[in-house]
């Protein structure tokens, strides 16, 4: 199978790259190499290079710069997975699309199912969720995957930024009444995989850790390991605090979790963060 890998660059497509089939044809690109807001160029690589499948890695993810800068996000999250559609719908490839927790408005108290009704109340959910009816308006048997509170050893994420600012800071305030689903990318690259071995059928799935949490919560865990794996020699003091408390541009839901059974049905789990977060923190370490 030949398979095109968008945003290669992000935590998704480092992980993908690293557990890629090795009796598969990866072709890697970058919005350097190809870029997807631009439907010629998009059209003219897919007539040379003929890609059995599409993983849309590439997404703009600043949640707060995204109420700023709504035209790069739409361009991104909506207009480049439309091009990938219409491309994979003519030339008969099967688009994976990853997609986001933040297309609901968190306000539910029990786990969101793929046919709840969407709300998202910031612009990067907005964009995201226009990105998936545009996907699935042009090519009906695409996938997207709705995931949520990604983090590697690679790039940019919560794991990284709470690692750092412990090395700074004798106290910390950390968000406790966000609560979601936290996805090691190892796990969400693994799934898609799968998913393309499966062939299962088009529409929207949802692929998540298995036990919910609190940003505190979640940040807690963090330290305890980093003391545990000695890649802190200390910690610092952590306070439950509310968003509201904790003001940012852009609001976020406040109940995110996601129901995985619609997945389950594939003899697809969840990720299993706790353990997950214990060997990312030990490559962090290494690294």
């Amino acid at each position: 199978m030949k398979v095109l890998l968008t945003g290669a660059n992000g935590q998704l497509g480092h992980c993908f790259k690293n557990i890629f089939p090795k009796n598969w044809t990866l072709l890697i690109t970058d919005s350097q190499e190809l870029d997807i807001t631009d439907n010629l160029a998009i059209d003219n690589y897919f007539s040379i290079h003929r890609p059995d499948a599409i993983v849309n890695a590439a997404a703009f993810t600043a949640v707060d710069k995204a109420e700023d800068e709504y035209e790069l996000a739409y361009q991104a999250n909506v207009i480049g997975p439309e091009n990938l559609a219409i491309a994979a719908e003519k030339y008969n490839a099967k688009l994976v699309h990853v997609s986001t927790d933040y297309v609901f408005d968190g306000t539910k108290n029990q786990p969101y199912v793929e046919s709840d009704i969407t709300n998202p109340i910031n612009v990067y959910g907005e964009t995201k969720r226009k990105g998936e009816l545009a996907v699935l308006s042009n090519d009906p048997s695409a996938i997207i995957i709705r995931t949520s509170w990604v983090f590697s050893e690679h790039g940019n994420n919560f794991v990284k930024t709470m690692l750092k600012l412990a090395s700074e800071k004798i106290e910390l305030s950390i968000v406790n009444d966000q609560v979601g689903n936290p996805t090691y990318a190892g796990d969400l690259a693994r799934v898609i995989i799968q998913l393309l071995e499966k062939k299962i059928d088009g529409g929207i799935y949802h692929y998540c850790g298995d036990e919910s949490t609190s940003w505190f919560l979640f940040a807690k865990k963090i330290f305890d390991i980093a003391l545990e794996k000695k890649l802190l020699t200390q910690v610092p003091e952590v306070f439950p605090i509310n968003s509201q408390s904790f003001p940012t541009k852009a609001k976020r839901p406040l109940y995110s979790v996601m129901s995985m059974e619609k997945l389950k049905k594939y003899n697809i789990s969840g990720s299993n963060w706790r353990e997950q977060l214990l060997s990312c923190i030990s490559k962090i370490k290494s690294i």
